[in-house]
Formats: C-alpha cells, sequence, structure tokens
C-alpha cells in the first residue's frame, strides 16, 4: 500500500493588506517519524482564528510570525496515529497546535487528551478551548461585569464575542451584541438571549447603539476596532472598563487611518471618565484554565450557554476560509474538517 502524503498549507508570500490566496501554498510532504517522546498526529479539525493574520506579518508582535515556507500555524485536534510516549497510545484524541496539514508530530507533553463522551471533540477549539477561555477570562477579569449594568460585545456572533454575553447575562447584566447583517442579530437575541443586537452595516449605526443602550456602556469587549469603536466610545460610562481582545478592522491596514488625530479625546476621557482599557493576551492567564474548564463546561452541560460551528470541509479550503473570517463572513466559531473522526 503507498505511504500517506502530509498535505501542507504554507505561506506563500506575506500580504499587503488583505490576504489572498496566492499568499497561501499547497504542497506535499512525506509524513514525518516521531521520535523517543513524540506522537505522530492526524489532524481531524483545524481552527481559523484572526489572530494568524498576525502571524502572516513580519512585524514585531507577541507571538513567532511564519516565515514564508512554513506551515500556518493553527490549533487542531487531531488523532494519535502512532506513539513513541507513554501517556498516548493510537486512537485517542487529543488537543494540538500543529497547523494547516494533514499530519503532524508533536512532544507528548505538549498534548491534551480529549474525552469525546464529555463534549464533541470541536469544542476544545472553541466554546471550551482558546476563544471560549479568551471570552471568560478577558470578561471576568478585566470587564469584571456586575449585575445590573450594560456590557457591550462586538463581533458577537463568533466564539469569544457569543460566550461574553452569554456569561455577561449568567451575571445578571444587559447584554448588547454588535453584528454583521439582520440573520446573525436575530440568532442573538432569539438563540443566545442577548437583550438586544445592533446591525453595523446599517446607515444609522451609532444611532442604533446609543438607542440599544439607553444607561450608556459599563464594559464594552473590544474585537474589532474601527467604526464600532467609534460608536461605542461616547457611550462609556464612568469607570467603565474595556478589554481589549482583538482589532479585526485594522489588522489589514498598512497606514495609518485618515482624519484627526483621536489621541487627546481618548486621553481626556481617560481621565475625566477614569475609564480602564486593557488589552490582553489570553495565555496572560493561564492560572484561570481549571476555573475557565469547570466553570464553561457546567454552563455547557446545563444548557445555559449555546454555541454554533461554522465547518468548513477540506483542508484545501482553509484560505479561501480564513480570507472569509477576516470579512466577517463566517457565523459562530469557524473550523475545516481535515478528516473524518
Amino acid at each position: 500500500m503507498a505511504s500517506p502524503i502530509n498535505r501542507q498549507i504554507v505561506l506563500a508570500s506575506r500580504p499587503e493588506g488583505g490576504p489572498n490566496l496566492a499568499n497561501f501554498r499547497l504542497v506535499e510532504a512525506a509524513v514525518p517519524e516521531p521520535r523517543d517522546g513524540e506522537v505522530l498526529l492526524r489532524t481531524i479539525w483545524l481552527s481559523l482564528d484572526p489572530y494568524m493574520r498576525g502571524r502572516m506579518s513580519a512585524a514585531k508582535s507577541y507571538a513567532k510570525r511564519v516565515e514564508v515556507g512554513e506551515v500556518m500555524v493553527g490549533g487542531t485536534v487531531s488523532k494519535v496515529e502512532a506513539s513513541r510516549h507513554k501517556d498516548f497510545v493510537a486512537g485517542d484524541i487529543v488537543l494540538s497546535y500543529c497547523g494547516w496539514q494533514d499530519y503532524g508530530v508533536a512532544s507528548g507533553e505538549a498534548l491534551r487528551k480529549l474525552d469525546p463522551a464529555r463534549a464533541p471533540v470541536s469544542t476544545a477549539l472553541g466554546v471550551l478551548g482558546m476563544p471560549g477561555m479568551t471570552a471568560y477570562t478577558g470578561l471576568k477579569t478585566i470587564g469584571q461585569p456586575k449585575a445590573g449594568e450594560t456590557v457591550v460585545v462586538a463581533a458577537a456572533t463568533g466564539p469569544v464575542g457569543s460566550l461574553v454575553g452569554q456569561i455577561a447575562k449568567l451575571e445578571g447584566c444587559r447584554a448588547v451584541g454588535i453584528a454583521g447583517g439582520a440573520e446573525k442579530c436575530r440568532f442573538l437575541v432569539e438563540d443566545l438571549g442577548f437583550d438586544a443586537a445592533v446591525d453595523h452595516r446599517v446607515g444609522d449605526f451609532a444611532h442604533k447603539v446609543k438607542e440599544a443602550c439607553p444607561d450608556g456602556i459599563d464594559v464594552y469587549f473590544e474585537n474589532v476596532g474601527g467604526a464600532v469603536w467609534d460608536a461605542v466610545f461616547p457611550l462609556l460610562n464612568d469607570f467603565a472598563r474595556v478589554p481589549v481582545c482583538g482589532l479585526v478592522a485594522h489588522y489589514n491596514d498598512t497606514t495609518l487611518p485618515p482624519g484627526p488625530d483621536k489621541t487627546p479625546a481618548l486621553m481626556r476621557a481617560v481621565l475625566s471618565k477614569r475609564l480602564t482599557l486593557r488589552g490582553f493576551i489570553v495565555r496572560d492567564f493561564a492560572a484561570q484554565a481549571p476555573a475557565f474548564e469547570r466553570n464553561v463546561g457546567e454552563w455547557l452541560r446545563q444548557g445555559k450557554i449555546k454555541y454554533r460551528e461554522d465547518v468548513v470541509d477540506g483542508l484545501e479550503k482553509a484560505p479561501e476560509a480564513f480570507i472569509g473570517l477576516l470579512k466577517g463572513r463566517n457565523f459562530g466559531k469557524l473550523l475545516v474538517r481535515v478528516a473524518p473522526q
């Protein structure tokens, strides 16, 4: 029988502005062999996330960039094909970081075994994984929501934003989501239980946000920036908290946006309103992982929170799906099903 081929999607060139298909290349390589302490993994699920745009850039950032010719990075759920580590056997399902490829080799210490009976294993890349922990830790640690407050979240139907709003409701807050399109806004209110949803594509967007937040905004979970921030900023109450998780509206910028310098107005508001704006990376709060897994896992089992997945079939579809993600085309946690479980 012929040996399997390892398909890989590598970074072909660095994007100027928004990524396009020419920035990626599908190549074939031999399936790697595990060494002592390692396991050979076959990718089942690949997570696509906005942070990957930063890895494509040569600019200095908080994490190592992908070099041209290297496999694109990404979280994965994988099946152990062969093991040279005492804690894993063939057939185990694990959370891994093998990136955009069919097969990868990883140290056993870098893996976490998953129990398919506990929850669908794809959730380890979404509501019970990095995006879920981002929502939980950022909101609880920086946002510190209190009953009766108004919590607003951008990109609210994504895996981070959707959980932020649902946790805010569990904390007794009024949750307002911002999303693109009427269907997504209906989903927020009718399926996830948000109190209000605002479509950022409508012409009178800033006015609609103000209508949805008659008592101002106490916590704004920032995922987007751009026009959404412009609409939210004037509504921030005294002592409002702003966890800054992402700025997807600016990830493809090549120059500073036109217009007047808004920094003085921002700093004046920070001072006079005593605002807290804090950026964070989820690994900052790694010590909170047990609490996240316990609490969100229990809420999920009790039906107190819901999640939605947007599934694309085939590794070769990853570049197109990722480009769409940066344009807001996904509806829920974006996953690529690379192989059947």
